[in-house]
């Protein structure tokens, strides 16, 4: 994984997410899997960026999201780019539905643990404050080990 620069050629988001950091910078992440070694060597690379930095992607789906997930740094926008998803938020344990079309958005509140549902083949862009991002099973059950992104006193 390395932080690339100006790219001259097309990226393709779903492969290649591009980070939004300080300074207005944008960079594609080379070499980017949704890895525990990717996802730390990632969050070391853009540390000096803090909660600031954004990671944009596009995720293509077709059916329920398996896991939750919630970005404690900061808000994450969520943007449906074709098909139809529906986010589902737990706000104070009670689900909070928000089903999107082609060109709507929503947002998801930092600290609040939320799943996308594609129902039918979907993409959507997501722009995600990712610093101490974690994600646990769709059960509800926190898994004993993290598998997102490192926060500041985690990164080696």
């Amino acid at each position: 994984m390395r932080l690339g620069n100006h790219e001259r050629k097309p990226m393709d988001l779903r492969t290649t997410p591009v980070h939004l950091g300080l300074g207005s910078t944008a960079r594609p992440v080379e070499g980017f899997a949704w890895d525990p070694e990717v996802l730390r060597a990632y969050s070391a690379a853009v540390a000096a960026d803090g909660a600031e930095g954004r990671m944009v992607m596009v995720f293509d789906g077709d059916g329920p999201g398996d896991h939750e997930e919630c970005h404690p740094a900061g808000d994450e926008l969520v943007v449906c780019l074709s098909g139809s998803v529906t986010v589902t938020r737990d706000v104070d344990g009670v689900p909070d539905h928000v089903r999107l079309g082609p060109g709507e958005a929503t947002v998801n509140p930092a600290g609040v643990w939320h799943v996308v549902d594609m129902d039918g083949p979907a993409s959507i862009l997501a722009i995600t404050a990712g610093l101490g991002t974690d994600h646990r099973p769709r059960t509800g059950t926190r898994p004993a080990e993290r598998v997102g992104t490192p926060g500041p006193q985690e990164t080696p």
